[in-house]
């Protein structure tokens, strides 16, 4: 869409939406005018280069993404901005924040398998038992090797396996191990193993709940995930909070068109064409 529009009017749809537009609502419409890849590569390059490197998006995005639509991030963000994501996390992180996210990246977790090896899965379980709980100190590369590269359906059997041994669960050990921006990196991963939905839908409530509103996050997660899982995530937002995903952000009054955000890309079509529109943009060569 934004192809066509451009060729009409001979420059740039989005600046043009920019200088028509102004906070949320701008915002908002700036988000559903990008492709998925490119938009999610638009959000980590603000977050990497932004003032401040905002660690809580780049966690985000890198622990709940697939191998293959991590690989299409990675393209759009080359392409976008001339520069290589993974050099520009390794410049802009440290330490073991920056491997996690370094080996998230890369993509070496079997996201497709649904085999598990017990004996594997309870050595991992032993492995990050004897790398924390069992120490003085944490071998905190023990936990992003076995976390980064094991497959969900995998890591499930190692949690179980973990909580045995430990007599606690591996997010309680995390917690006590680790600190930080790297504590929620490692949070994030295991929550996206047991159940993504369920990780997204508080990742929604908690942008809305309390004194103001973190706009980014709900627009980001709400507009990303609009094609994959939304309605799982507004299943999963239900039985969590008792109230809709809908009505809870018409209640914070976050956004004026809850409505589109919830439409499919065919209806932001019409819409935003009917914004240009009430704009008095000329669709038309000059």
């Amino acid at each position: 869409m934004e192809h066509l529009v451009v060729f009409l009017l001979h420059q740039d749809l989005t600046e043009t939406l920019k200088s028509e537009l102004s906070g949320k609502f701008e915002r908002l419409i700036i988000a559903l005018m990008y492709p998925p890849y490119k938009y999610e590569a638009k959000e980590l390059h603000d977050a990497i280069k932004g003032i401040g490197t905002k660690e809580g998006v780049i966690i985000e995005i890198l622990a709940s993404r697939t191998k293959a639509q991590l690989r299409e991030i990675m393209k759009a963000y080359e392409e976008e901005y001339g520069s290589n994501l993974e050099e520009d996390i390794k410049s802009d992180t440290s330490g073991y924040l920056e491997r996690i996210l370094v080996c998230l990246l890369q993509g070496s977790r079997d996201d497709m398998s649904g085999f598990v090896d017990p004996g594997l899965a309870l050595q991992d379980a032993q492995d990050l038992y004897a790398a924390g709980e069992k120490i003085q100190g944490t071998d905190e590369m023990k936990f992003i090797t076995i976390l980064c590269t094991r497959s969900a359906t995998h890591l499930m059997r190692v949690f179980d396996e973990y909580q045995k041994i430990a007599n606690k669960s591996i997010e309680d050990s995390i917690k006590s191990e680790t600190h930080g921006s790297l504590e929620e990196a490692m949070l994030t991963v295991v929550k996206c193993t047991r159940n993504i939905h369920r990780y997204f839908a508080e990742r929604l409530y908690c942008s809305m709940k309390g004194i103001g509103t973190w706009d980014g996050t709900l627009i980001r997660n709400i507009v990303s995930r609009s094609e994959i899982d939304l309605n799982l995530i507004k299943n999963e937002f239900k039985k969590l909070y008792g109230k809709s995903l809908s009505s809870m952000i018409m209640v914070s009054k976050s956004l004026s068109s809850t409505h589109l955000i919830f439409c499919s890309h065919a209806h932001r079509h019409n819409y935003i064409i009917s914004l240009i529109k009430n704009l008095r943009i000329v669709l038309s060569p000059k």
